[in-house]
Formats: C-alpha cells, structure tokens, sequence
C-alpha cells in the first residue's frame, strides 16, 4: 500500500494569534508548470503581524496559511518546467504572479500570506517562474529574509525613473528589515546614510553597518529639523516612509527640493490626512512601493551575490514557535529580521 507524505501547514482562520494552529495536510503535488518547495526558513514581515490580528489594509482571506517568505528546495517539478530540477535551492517571490512589468490588480493578487496561501508550511507548490535562485553565499534562513523586506528596498532605490545616485542622502525610520536592508543597499551605491530609532543602542548598530548621522526620534520629536541641520537646511533626496501617520508629515518636511518619498508601510496606522503643504513647497515626489517583481528580485540577488552581501538578522525561532516570534516582532525589540526555521 502507497502512503502520500504528511506535511506540518499552519492555520491562521480568523483574525487574532489564538486562532493560528497547527495542522497536518497531505503533501501536495506540482502540476504542470509549477514546482514543489521544500521549505527550509521563512521570515517574518510587519505585514504579517497586521494580517495575524486583522489589522492589514489589503484584506486577507481566511482560512489562511501566513507569510510570503520562505526559502528551501526544489522537491518536484510539474510537467513543461525545464529551469528548475530537484535539489535546486530557491527563494519564494512575495508575488507568485508578477514575474515582470508594471505591476497590475491581477498581479498584486498574487501576493502570498495574503491574498493567496503563503509558505508557513513543511512544503509549498508555487508556479516555476515564482521563485528565484538562492544566492550561493547565504544560508536558507539569510535568504528567507530577501522576498519583502530587501525587494522594497531594493525597489525604491533603484528601480524608479529617477533611481538613487552616488552621493545623495537617504533618510531611514527605524531598524526594522527595509531600513536595514535600506541602509546596506545605499551605501554600496554610494550614498549618505540617516537612520531615526527610538534606541540608542540600535543607533550603534546602525554606525557599525555604516550609517552616517543617526537621530533618536524618542529625545528628538521633531526629528525633522535635525535632519535639516546634518544637511546644511538642504534635506534628503531619498525618504523610505515606513511609519505611516505619525511619521509621514515629518518625512515630507525632511525632503529636499524634488526629492522622493518612497511610500512603503504604516507601522502607526495608514488613515492620516496627506500635509500638502511640504509637498508643494518641496516639490516632492511621492511613489508608492508595494515589493516588486521577481525580475527586480534577480537583479537584486545578483548585486548582493557580487558584493555578498548578508542580511542582518535579529533573532531565530523554530517553526513550531511562530505565535512566539510573531509577539517577538510586536515588541518592536528587533533590529533587522525575525525567521523562523524548520
């Protein structure tokens, strides 16, 4: 008698933490131009603390298995698919279906731990063009942190019509993984560096990465004005605007004439009235940043795999610890990202 593999899938059937369990599921089987995913790490995202409590703009359907990033293996390929082979180490796109292009409502709805089922499972199938190749210096657990986190960094710097350039200045909120993934970025392009945090021993550790002027946002509200005084008054060409309400006002007030604001995230909530005044008086440009396209995450692995670069991560749980590292993440304690391996 033939058995089919079980598999561990975690459950998230309503909004709230005690409503995400543990569960066992049949090992599903790739069809055709998809593969099978043997997941080995996977990392979290603020996105998925709002989806977990029922606090995410976008929605999210339930029953749900949470997070859009995982990395681990090839298992099985479905039949047409002659890129991949069994063995073959890969990183999951946040956007299973946004391969290239502008990105369109069909392809955002392709977004994992969201709008579809994500990867906080022992094994996923996705389409063959869903995931990309693992840089070949990082571990699964450091590759698992790249589909969010460094894509919208790597996005907003580099993939506009007006990309950053060396010598400009980028202002970063907090430590959290865009911000830092964000400040590895700029400064292998060249760039001047300011990073806020409320901690000044994260402030430290953003010095050691190579940040240049630091801001603790706690003893200095208006955080603004000195990142117009390390300036000379001139302000920041590049803002990535993570905050939300309580930061975006301030963040357009620190730009300089036709800089950009690079719309990104609410950590303190998205419903907030927009100052028109810093924007008509900066002349700045807002874009909003939602992840990107698996061709981005291709040219973004292949400069980190250049300058080999390795994320920075906080902390590791187990997979069977994810309510745990999910409460880790609302403490707001980490600095860079939070995995979860198996």
């Amino acid at each position: 008698m033939c058995y089919a593999p079980v598999m561990r899938v975690w459950s998230l059937t309503a909004p709230g933490l005690e409503k995400l369990s543990l569960k066992e599921h049949t090992e599903p089987t790739p069809g055709p131009g998809e593969v099978l995913v043997r997941i080995k790490a996977a990392s979290l995202n603020y996105r998925d603390l709002m989806i977990a409590t029922g606090r995410y703009s976008r929605g999210a359907k339930y029953p749900l298995v949470p997070l859009s990033d995982g990395a681990g293996e090839i298992a099985a390929v479905g039949s047409g698919v002659t890129m991949w082979r069994a063995g073959d180490r890969v990183v999951t796109s946040f956007f299973s279906g946004w391969v290239d292009g502008p990105q369109t409502p069909e392809k955002a709805s392709t977004a994992l731990g969201g709008a579809v089922d994500g990867v906080l499972a022992d094994a996923v199938v996705l389409p063959a063009r869903g995931v990309v190749r693992t840089p070949e210096h990082m571990s699964d657990a450091e590759a698992a942190t790249l589909p969010c986190a460094a894509l919208t960094a790597w996005h907003a710097l580099f993939e506009g019509v007006d990309p950053l350039r060396p010598g400009q200045t980028v202002l970063l909120e907090g430590t959290g993984g865009v911000s830092i993934f964000a400040l590895q970025l700029a400064k292998l392009a060249g760039a001047r560096v300011l990073i806020t945090s409320s901690q000044d021993d994260k402030l430290r550790r953003g010095r050691e990465l190579g940040a240049d002027e630091t801001i603790n946002y706690k003893t200095e509200p208006e955080w603004q004005d000195r990142v117009r005084e390390k300036t000379d008054g001139r302000g920041v060409d590049h803002v990535l605007e993570v905050g939300g309400k309580d930061t975006l006002g301030r963040a357009l007030a620190s730009l300089s004439f036709g800089g950009q604001l690079h719309l990104i995230g609410g950590v303190s909530g998205f419903s907030t009235e927009l100052p028109l005044g810093p924007m008509a008086q900066t002349n700045a440009r807002v874009r909003r940043i939602y992840v990107g396209s698996v061709s981005m995450f291709e040219s973004m692995n292949r400069a980190l795999s250049l300058h080999r670069v390795r994320p920075v991560i906080d902390r590791g749980f187990r997979f069977d610890e994810v309510c745990a590292a999910l409460e880790y993440l609302q403490s707001a304690s980490h600095f860079g990202k939070v995995v979860l391996t198996s």
